[in-house]
């Protein structure tokens, strides 16, 4: 079995002034969640499309998805204090209602990427299916430069080495859960992502290629630039 979860545990610090998640901001005539979870739901390999957010958000979050998509395909759950937290409460959701073996793969996304495509959610199936992880990268466009000390330049690396990651990550779910639980507290605590569980564990993880469009909605600006991609979608149509 295939499952989607959609990680919607942010509270939008970066956004400004607005009280609302960003996620829970509007993008054209939707809120940005429902354009991403419309993504996973229209996908046939999906037996659940699993929402994480915020516990005082859980049922303005069902709300509102109901509205949009009356299915019960769709599920809404509380997140856990950090992300990898959140993931492992969608791994026991699966496990306790569906099971969990070897050839159950969960594809995990970032509730404001809106703009990710059949393409990219399909690859990462496959891609998971097949080697047990998978990240959606694009190349480094920018040098990047690493600073130890925040003043001055430690080194350049090389850019051709260099991606940028996005979302999904797609994994094997009994292996992700097995890996996550032989962590140490301290291991758990440098964890930036569930990709970084499989690194830290000597793990490979594959690469899928994302898009430039295929952004994380997080500042004013990257909202602006999404009304206008959408603004210019419907146009299009």
């Amino acid at each position: 079995m295939v499952f989607a979860v959609v990680l919607a545990g942010g509270m939008g610090s970066r956004m400004g002034n607005s009280d609302t998640p960003k996620q829970f901001l509007k993008l054209g005539k939707s809120p940005i969640i429902i354009h991403t979870v419309e993504k996973f739901y229209v996908n046939s390999k999906f037996e659940k499309v699993i929402v994480l957010c915020p516990k005082q958000w859980v049922s303005h979050t069902e709300n509102i998805i109901k509205k949009s998509i009356k299915d019960e395909k769709i599920v809404v759950l509380e997140g856990g204090n950090t992300r990898n937290d959140t993931l492992y409460n969608a791994l026991n959701y699966i496990e306790q209602n569906h099971g969990i073996d070897d050839e159950t793969i969960i594809v995990t996304h970032d509730a404001v990427r809106p703009f990710v495509t059949h393409r990219i959610i399909e690859e990462n199936i496959e891609a998971a299916k097949k080697y047990g992880a998978c990240d959606t990268v694009i190349p480094a466009t920018d040098t990047i430069v690493e600073s130890k000390d925040g003043e001055t330049i430690s080194s350049i690396p090389n850019r051709a080495e260099l991606f940028q990651g996005q979302t999904p990550q797609s994994f094997k779910a009994n292996k992700l859960k097995n890996l996550y639980e032989s962590l140490t507290q301290d291991e758990k605590d440098k964890l930036t992502d569930a990709c970084k569980i499989f690194s830290i564990k000597g793990e490979p993880v594959h690469l899928v290629q994302g898009e430039v469009f295929n952004m994380k909605i997080t500042y004013p600006f990257d909202l602006r630039v999404a009304q206008t991609m959408i603004e210019g979608a419907i146009t299009n149509d």
